[in-house]
């Protein structure tokens, strides 16, 4: 049985996260304190469901902090679960708030209002942000975007060989929260300075060509192979069930999508993961 744990900040998109998930054919439970989870997944065991989520987080208040508990009393028990943390930057949570006029689920708590409920609620989630199998940052994805990253986790079943993804990013937009490598390539030349490329995005033979013509761009991307190869097997070997690997330009249209379509399809001829590639400023 493939069973997730889904949790992370409030307006981070959990409940966005219970309808695609449900879509892929998943059975979903919103809102379920933790001391129940182990009960829930051992009747879902018996009744024969193949795909099971359940949301936990601050709306059951005080019994959410037995989750850690629960989650190593589930491991003693020998059920295997995965546990999605989802988050988002502190700005867009306050504008989602202000936009649906919900009422956060600290707010009561906090005397600094909106704000400090976010900075508490973060401080307190931060032991099952660590913990998490999967980390999403909602921030810059759109329901669409964020619809088909869950997609590609978890269509097929969780346990299969660790995920790879490959984003490209702009720097002027941020780093992804979600990247575990990060790598430059503003060092390249840029297509943004060329008329006919400039509006175009590296997804397009012509921008690649602009980009790879350069002799360092060959001999950064084989030195980008030759890293991962010696890294992927690692992470692997520690369990880690996901890698994002972040290659930020500028913008993020020309020279970080040309360099991580390159990489992505240099680790997809490989064959030995799961990998899928993620562009998140390209139309910006």
């Amino acid at each position: 049985m493939d069973f997730i744990i889904v949790t992370g900040m409030s307006g981070a998109g959990k409940s966005r996260t219970v309808d695609a998930l449900e879509d892929i054919g998943f059975y979903c439970v919103d809102n379920m304190p933790p001391k129940l989870i182990t009960k829930m997944a051992e009747l879902c065991l018996k009744s024969s469901f193949s795909r099971v989520a359940v949301v936990t987080d601050l709306r059951g208040g005080d019994l959410f902090y037995g989750l850690f508990e629960e989650l190593d009393a589930m491991k003693e028990a020998g059920f295997a679960y995965k546990l999605l943390f989802l988050d988002a930057g502190d700005a867009e949570l306050m504008r989602r708030y202000k936009e649906t006029r919900r009422r956060h689920p600290l707010a009561g708590l906090a005397a600094g209002g909106l704000s400090e409920a976010i900075r508490n609620e973060r401080v307190l989630l931060r032991p099952a942000r660590v913990r998490a199998d999967y980390v999403i940052d909602t921030t810059h994805l759109s329901a669409a975007e964020l619809r088909q990253r869950l997609t590609g986790l978890f269509l097929d079943s969780i346990k299969n060989a660790m995920l790879v993804t490959v984003m490209s990013f702009g720097f002027k937009y941020g780093l992804p929260a979600e990247a575990d490598l990060v790598f430059d390539v503003r060092c390249l030349p840029n297509p943004f300075y060329v008329d006919e490329l400039k509006l175009r995005t590296g997804l397009e033979q012509d921008v690649q060509d602009f980009v790879m013509d350069a002799p360092e761009s060959g001999e950064l991307l084989e030195r980008l192979e030759g890293l991962t190869a010696f890294l992927l097997p690692l992470y692997q070997k520690e369990g880690k069930t996901q890698l994002t690997i972040a290659v930020g330009c500028t913008g993020g249209k020309h020279r970080s999508v040309t360099i991580a379509e390159r990489l992505y399809q240099h680790l997809s001829d490989n064959g030995r993961h799961n990998v899928r590639t993620a562009h998140r400023d390209i139309a910006k």
